[in-house]
Parts: C-alpha cells; sequence; structure tokens
C-alpha cells in the first residue's frame, strides 16, 4: 500500500531540489535519490585539473537564480550561499582591442554602445521595469489567461522574433549587434530562429535588474544549501543509488522524476502506452556543449583590459560570425571558429584557486552527440582576444558532449538545455499538454528541465510539478 505522505524525487538538480522542498514545506514526507555519489546534477563544482583549484562542472553565472521566484522564498545565505556581484555582468571582445561590456546601471551600459545607446535604452529599460512581472509569467508553463498580461505581450512582441533580425532591426552599429548576438547564443539556437532574440532579452535586461551574480566558492554551494533547506524540513537524501524502474517505489504516494524524457520511458517501461512513448521518443535535442576547464597560472592577458571588470565573456566576433557559428552547430557541423563562453570567476572569488592562480571555463556548442575534439579551436578563440593566454595554462580539463551525457544522463548527446527551446519546445516540454508536469501514470510526475520553463538553475521546473501534485493529492 501506498503511504499517502511519503513522495520521492528522482534526482538532485536544482529542479529536483526545488520539487522536494516545496513537497516538505506542504509536510509531505520526502526522499531524493540521486544517482551519482555528490548532490547538485548541473549545480556541482570540483577539483577537475589540480588540488586547490575549484571548478563549477556545469552552471557557474546565476541570473535566473536570484530572479526565480522559488529561489527568492529560501533562505539560502542562511545556509552558506553569498552572491558575488562582478562589477559587470557581461563583456564583448572585438577584434579591433575593444570590447562591449554590459554593466549593472543601463545608463552606462548605453554609454558603451556610442550612437545605439539610446536605441538599447528604449529596447531594455521596458523589460527592466517589468521584470519581476515577467519572469513570473515566463518562468513556468504557458497560463492562459496570464497573470500580468500587458507585461507578457510587450516581451512577445519582440520575443518570437530571430535574434539575427531583432539585432539589425534596433542597432546600426556592429559593436551593438555583435553583443546582442552574443548573449541570445545562449540559447543554443540558430539566430535566425523564431524565439532566439527572448534569450537575449531576458538575458541582457537580467543584468541590470538583477545582475549576473555567482556563489562564492562554486556553484556546489547552492546545491549543498538546498539540501541543508530540505533536511532542516525532515527530508531524507539518499546517493550512489541509480533508480532503473519506477517498481522499485510501489509504496510512495507520488515520484517525481528530475530526468529526461527517455529515462522517463526506461523507467516505466510497459506501464506506458506504446503511443506514448512515441511521443517521449519525438521529443528533440538541441547542439552539445566541448567545454575546458583551466588552471592558470595568472589572469587571462586580454586585449581589451576593461575585459577584467566581467566574469562571463563572449567571444565570437560579430554578429554575422556568430550566426555563422551557431547555425553549424544547429546542422550537424562543426566551426572552426565556434562561438565561446568563457567564465573566470577566479578574479572576484579567490577561494576558488590558489594564491596568485586562476580558474576559468570555456565551452562551445557543436552537434548533439559530436566526438570531436575542440581544445584547439576553443583555445585558438581565447587566443584571439587574449594573445599569451595559452601560455597561462597550467593544467586543462575537457568534457565534450558525450562526456557530458556520460557525466549527467539528462543531458543527452551534450545539450546541457534539457531538449532544444525553439519555438516548438519552449512552453511545450515534453509534448504539447496544458498539464506539461504530469503523465498517464497516476502519481508520476516529470520536473526536470524537459518541462517548462526549461534549462537554466532557477527551481522553477520542480516548483511548478511539485505543486501539481500537491493538487492531486489533495494538499
Amino acid at each position: 500500500m501506498a503511504d499517502r505522505n511519503k513522495v520521492v524525487t528522482v534526482g538532485s538538480g536544482p529542479n529536483g531540489l526545488a520539487a522536494a522542498i516545496t513537497l516538505a514545506r506542504a509536510g509531505r514526507s520526502v526522499q531524493v535519490i540521486e544517482a551519482s555519489d555528490t548532490l547538485g546534477g548541473g549545480c556541482r563544482s570540483a577539483a577537475l585539473t589540480q588540488p586547490g583549484f575549484i571548478h563549477d562542472t556545469c552552471s557557474a553565472i546565476h541570473p535566473l537564480a536570484v530572479a526565480s521566484p522559488f529561489f527568492r522564498e529560501m533562505p539560502l545565505a542562511e545556509h552558506g550561499v553569498e552572491w558575488v556581484y562582478p562589477p559587470a555582468a557581461f563583456a564583448h571582445p572585438l577584434d579591433d582591442g575593444t570590447a562591449v561590456v554590459v554593466e549593472r546601471d543601463l545608463a552606462a551600459t548605453a554609454a558603451n554602445l556610442g550612437p545605439d545607446g539610446a536605441a538599447y535604452q528604449r529596447l531594455i529599460g521596458p523589460y527592466v521595469h517589468d521584470f519581476t512581472p515577467l519572469t513570473d509569467e515566463t518562468l513556468g508553463p504557458l497560463r492562459i489567461p496570464p497573470r500580468h498580461p500587458f507585461a507578457l505581450a510587450r516581451f512577445g512582441a519582440l520575443a518570437l522574433l530571430p535574434a539575427a533580425i531583432l539585432a539589425k532591426i534596433a542597432f546600426r552599429g556592429k559593436r551593438a549587434r555583435a553583443m546582442f548576438a552574443g548573449v541570445a547564443a545562449h540559447s543554443m539556437l540558430p539566430l535566425e530562429a523564431p524565439v532566439s532574440a527572448a534569450y537575449a532579452l531576458v538575458l541582457a535586461t537580467s543584468a541590470h535588474a538583477v545582475g549576473w551574480p555567482m556563489p562564492r566558492g562554486g556553484s556546489q554551494r547552492i546545491a549543498d544549501a538546498l539540501v541543508e533547506i530540505l533536511r532542516g524540513l525532515g527530508g531524507e537524501v539518499e546517493t550512489g543509488r541509480r533508480v532503473t524502474s519506477l517498481d522499485e517505489f510501489s509504496d510512495a504516494r507520488a515520484i517525481l522524476l528530475d530526468v529526461g524524457p527517455r529515462q522517463l520511458a526506461s523507467m516505466a517501461g510497459e506501464r506506458l502506452s506504446e503511443s506514448y512513448r512515441r511521443r517521449l521518443g519525438q521529443f528533440r535535442y538541441g547542439p552539445g556543449v566541448f567545454k575546458i576547464d583551466f588552471a592558470l597560472s595568472g589572469p587571462i592577458p586580454w586585449k581589451a583590459k576593461e575585459c577584467a571588470r566581467a566574469a562571463t565573456l563572449h567571444l565570437g566576433g560579430t554578429l554575422e560570425e556568430i550566426a555563422t557559428s551557431e547555425r553549424a552547430a544547429s546542422g550537424g557541423r562543426h566551426s572552426d571558429r565556434p562561438f565561446v563562453l568563457l567564465v573566470q570567476p577566479s578574479l572576484f572569488d579567490p577561494s576558488r584557486a590558489p594564491a596568485g592562480k586562476h580558474t576559468a571555463w570555456a565551452y562551445c556548442h557543436l552537434p548533439n552527440g559530436s566526438t570531436k575534439d575542440m581544445t584547439a579551436v576553443i583555445e585558438a578563440q581565447i587566443e584571439r582576444f587574449a594573445p599569451g593566454f595559452r601560455d597561462c595554462v597550467i593544467a586543462r580539463h575537457t568534457r565534450g558532449a558525450v562526456e557530458m551525457e556520460a557525466y549527467n544522463p539528462n543531458y543527452v548527446g551534450g545539450d546541457i538545455m534539457g531538449g532544444a527551446q525553439d519555438i516548438w519546445q519552449t512552453f511545450t516540454r515534453p509534448m504539447f499538454s496544458l498539464r506539461p508536469y504530469t503523465t498517464p501514470l497516476k502519481g508520476v510526475y516529470l520536473c526536470s528541465s524537459s518541462t517548462p520553463p526549461g534549462g537554466g538553475v532557477h527551481g522553477m521546473c520542480g516548483y511548478h510539478a511539485a505543486k501539481v501534485a500537491l493538487r492531486e493529492m489533495g494538499g
């Protein structure tokens, strides 16, 4: 017989922990089961290169965490999370030795954009004003009717556009267009794809509304804090146990799965109908990533000195070059000059490396499931904007698309977003449904980034799934 109060959450990523905490706060008896020996999913840190160098294994910069309605309710500071805010949110170096720097202050950022400064303020300013209602609308499933229709309508009018088109409509100069392309590339979509502009608008707005912070000591601190909160509510955690079948939890009232559609189908086995399994199999994954973690002898020697004011760097040159790179990755091709996302945390958090030394990581997008080693081309892109970078490298740790999936099975083919987030799969994850967190199986729910609102450290997939489960359990 199922225990009316017992709930099991499979997976300890931010979404799995958010689901567990939400259920525990409602008085349920919660157990979290994690296959890995360490908790946190995409929010972990480890000494990947040499002793004393702390590297974030996936997520590192967390604007969505500080914006998330779920995280806003969590007493993270009481459990050791200290947010570090670099002076600038992100920087985009250019081949002329300068860089576009996006500051926390909107007006200061506009000043960096010269003749496009006023256009940037007109584009982003209204979203900064609407940021809280906007995140409440976008960090969740599609609501009909929306709670904040005017904020959502103002956002949606431009968010549905391809980023490449909006950049050309909004800006005249190459600097502003390049900056916009770099932040849009976080979407892992071709910049010609509809809704790619949405990611640029949300992330650029967040730079001014909440900043792009990092947790002191590494992203693991976020996961550890959530686990402490859960245990304080009476929740239990078990590591090193890989779940292969839902039959393992016959005594649970509800099961929430922080896993992808493929793992759901595998765990459920013959319980699922053939038609539902077929629909799960139609879920599409986006490009993978190739990631390098560096132990460095000193700070990265950027040509544009202002790059040292930001933890996050977008390396890719012009709008046209970035668009070509992202189009290649989505089209099954490897770019010789890929867009590279780089983070240099130790400039602002000395606890990440021994005295005088530094850490950094960089990744590029490449075809899903690729086995190609992109080390040389990534380092060439860094060297392009920071001559002498290679001389700073003490050690490196690489993880390609296939290794990413081996490290975290939710990253199918290296897709760290939990599935392509194009116009068809932004709100219809893992399939079209007004109840995307439910499954045909009573008491079994999906709470991973393969549900709305998708990838990112915000916990909202788990939060919404838990709310649905509570309503169906009558609490």
